[in-house]
């Protein structure tokens, strides 16, 4: 029994080496463990540059909003320069409803002159009132038997001289008031003129250059009163609008050359 006792246990060392659990630092299964204990080095450089990346974005952006900053302030000087050049920038948008032309009486003449510029536009769409009520009285008259060829007559008159009016002298006017030119000021005075003659022509209307009754002036009225009372109060009501129009554009044209001369001689 002793002999057996004596004799060492031949699976000792085997147990020793495959035991997980032993001190020792020899064997596969302790080498398998320092493999797997050993450390993992990471680049700082690495996390630095990711660090570096909101920075380096904000950068970006504020160096695209200074580009588009930089952009805005040149266009508005181009906007400027267009503006005193006496170039208008072609935004119609005015009547609301269907804008066909450009018209900003606040924001683009100057406080001081703004009303009389209203005064001016009272004054276009008076004449735009004159003649597009001068077409409807004709068309009275030849409805009653006045014949077509002054309904004809009428009905060019409107629309030729809406659309000149407001080319020919109100825009002149517009622009001179925006930029201050003395060229386009006398361009208006010019034609302006031309104006006042035509409504104080139309408000008598002689038989003369406009055929017999295509407009709605103080003879023809006379003339077709007697035969018709509805087409001769239609022809009074025109002879009125066109007697109002005349003054009005008359006091309007002492107003702007009034300011014509005392804003050159304050200059």
């Amino acid at each position: 029994m002793s002999r057996f006792n004596a004799d060492p246990n031949p699976f000792d060392e085997q147990e020793e080496a495959v035991n997980p659990f032993s001190n020792g630092s020899r064997g596969p299964a302790s080498k398998a463990r320092n493999e797997y204990d050993a450390t993992v080095d990471i680049p700082l450089d690495t996390m630095n540059v990711q660090d570096s990346d909101p920075k380096k974005k904000q950068r970006e952006l504020a160096s695209w909003e200074a580009d588009l900053k930089r952009r805005e302030k040149e266009i508005q000087r181009r906007e400027d320069a267009v503006s005193k050049a006496g170039v208008p920038v072609d935004n119609r948008n005015w009547p609301p409803f269907f804008p066909i032309i450009h018209h900003d009486i606040a924001n683009e003449i100057p406080i001081h002159a703004q009303r009389l510029q209203y005064l001016a536009f009272a004054t276009w769409l008076g004449i735009v009132l004159c003649l597009v009520f001068n077409v409807i009285a004709v068309l009275v008259n030849w409805i009653r038997g006045g014949g077509v060829k002054i309904f004809l007559l009428a009905s060019i008159y409107a629309l030729s001289g809406i659309p000149m009016s407001y080319v020919l002298w109100y825009r002149p006017l517009y622009r001179a008031m925006r930029t201050d030119s003395a060229l386009k000021f006398s361009w208006f005075f010019l034609l302006y003129l031309l104006h006042v003659g035509f409504c104080i022509f139309a408000a008598i209307a002689p038989p003369i250059v406009f055929h017999g009754k295509s407009l709605t002036g103080i003879l023809p009225a006379v003339d077709v009163i007697s035969d018709d009372l509805l087409v001769g109060i239609f022809y009074l009501v025109g002879f009125g609008l066109f007697c109002l129009e005349s003054l009005l554009s008359l006091w309007v044209l002492q107003k702007v050359y009034m300011y014509f001369r005392g804003h050159k001689g304050d200059n």
